[in-house]
């Protein structure tokens, strides 16, 4: 037992209880909003009395944690005043703006365009810096793990979110009518999910459903997609006369013969009148929506076909017994949404939404240029359209995606119940259903999931909590992948 309280005391030193959380929201604060930011490039009002004008944006940088008082006086916050005057414990975001009028940039300026409320023993907080001297003078305890933000006064924690593993084909049996076997497939970009679900029919056929468009053979979308003869489609999907077989009933289902008549072909499938707009139309909703994860380029579209092929592979193989049915509620088929994963979700619709930031700037600049004015570009920017709606989700727990119970308020009643509150995982799974199997504990959970900490009653098994010792990865992006590889077959060759 006294070797297990020193293990456990020197994990906690070295690693942390929540160290995933505080990296993930360092994470998003160091590269996602500036990723977030370069995306965006440039802001293209309209105003044609001026000529062509554009506001050019970027570094980005974050202020410390400060409170505005009723005098007009700013001066920074600890987390302890926040608590006692019920405030929230943020800090302000600026970001490099150029106007540019006919090709002449004018002088660049840091705007603040909104508050990001910090978490606490975060880099950017100040507690994270100081020694236990320094933060019981300051009234915090030593043994905090941090991981959590102060809204309005009140301590607010970012559960992990347990999803389907993005950008996988996961091949299942089927128990909609008509349909035998089905393959799923999230794919993800830029923090947004477009799901896919290609279903093989009784009648051997196989069909599509994506954004907008539902029920299409695939051998039209793989001919969109530059696969244009029955022998190209054939030879992507397998080499294998079985599998060959097996799909040559989805020949027939396709007049086209070329990329273009295919498109024309979708155009009619999802009823688009009028004939001028139908391949724009087809054209936009393939690149964009289509497995936005390998790229959103017309150039990208024989990479989605070779994909898609081998999701159809997958899906005859498991027909035809080759391959097992992949197992859902195994861990390795899971990935947990971290604090930075779901604030990069929220930021980028608050500033790209319908009616978010980068939409609200346009607009008054247009307003206020037709009154004759040329405005300063801070009196344009609407900072607390920003600073209220991530308030507003992070007080509620109302996400994007209409997600509930996302932020939730600390349990404080123990020091063990706060640890174990910060290390929460919430399926999205509704509770009102059985979903047995997910409620279920798997063999993948050990070492990982607690096996007997989850609440009775209706969310039994949908809510989970990590075990004591165990930690999150976190993936590393294609470049970085390529990069490895490259270094290491360069010191093999060597």
């Amino acid at each position: 037992m006294d070797g297990f309280k020193v293990l456990l005391g020197s994990f906690a030193d070295e690693q942390g209880f929540v160290k995933f959380q505080i990296d993930s929201f360092n994470a998003f604060v160091d590269r996602r909003i500036h990723n977030i930011i370069k995306q965006i490039k440039e802001i293209k009002p309209e105003v044609p009395d001026l000529g062509e004008f554009k506001i050019k944006l970027g570094k980005f940088k974050l202020g410390v944690p400060s409170v505005k008082e009723a005098d007009g006086s700013v001066r920074n916050i600890l987390p302890l005043e926040a608590r006692i005057r019920n405030l929230t414990y943020a800090a302000p975001m600026y970001v490099e703006m150029t106007p540019i009028l006919n090709e002449i940039e004018s002088e660049t300026i840091w705007v603040n365009f909104g508050d990001l409320p910090i978490m606490l023993k975060s880099k950017y907080c100040p507690l994270s810096k100081m020694t236990t001297r320094e933060l019981i003078e300051a009234g915090e305890s030593p043994d905090d793990p941090g991981s959590y933000f102060i809204i309005n006064g009140t301590e607010r924690v970012l559960v992990l979110i347990e999803e389907i593993a993005p950008n996988r084909i996961i091949v299942e049996k089927s128990n909609i009518p008509n349909v035998t076997e089905s393959a799923r497939i999230h794919s993800q970009k830029d923090g947004y999910i477009q799901r896919h679900v290609i279903q093989r029919k009784t009648d051997g056929v196989v069909r599509i459903n994506f954004a907008n468009i539902s029920n299409l053979s695939i051998v039209i979308l793989l001919r969109a997609l530059g696969l244009e003869s029955d022998k190209d489609i054939i030879n992507a999907i397998s080499l294998n006369p079985e599998i060959q077989e097996e799909f040559y009933p989805n020949l027939f289902e396709s007049e086209s013969s070329t990329a273009k008549e295919a498109i024309d072909e979708i155009g009619g499938h999802i009823r688009i009148p009028q004939k001028e707009y139908r391949r724009e139309r087809v054209a936009r909703l393939i690149d964009r929506y289509l497995l936005p994860h390998l790229g959103q380029d017309k150039a990208d579209r024989l990479n989605k076909a070779i994909f898609l092929s081998k999701a159809v592979n997958k899906i005859l193989l498991f027909h035809l017994n080759k391959i097992p049915e992949d197992d859902l509620d195994h861990y390795s088929n899971k990935r947990l949404r971290l604090s930075g994963d779901l604030l990069e979700i929220l930021f980028r619709s608050i500033l790209l939404g319908k009616w978010g930031l980068i939409t609200r700037i346009t607009y008054n600049y247009q307003k206020l240029t037709k009154r004759g004015r040329f405005p300063p570009l801070q009196a344009i920017v609407e900072a607390n359209v920003l600073t209220n709606q991530i308030l507003s989700a992070l007080a509620i727990g109302a996400w994007v995606g209409g997600r509930t119970g996302v932020s939730q308020r600390l349990e404080r009643s123990s020091y063990i119940k706060t640890l174990s509150h910060m290390r929460n995982i919430l399926s999205p799974l509704t509770s009102t259903q059985e979903h047995f199997e997910a409620r279920e504990l798997h063999p993948t959970h050990w070492g990982r999931i607690d096996p007997s900490q989850t609440p009775e009653g209706a969310t039994i098994g949908l809510r989970k909590y990590l075990s004591v010792m165990s930690q999150i990865t976190t993936g590393r992006s294609e470049k970085e992948i390529k990069q490895t590889y490259n270094l290491i077959k360069k010191n093999l060759e060597s």
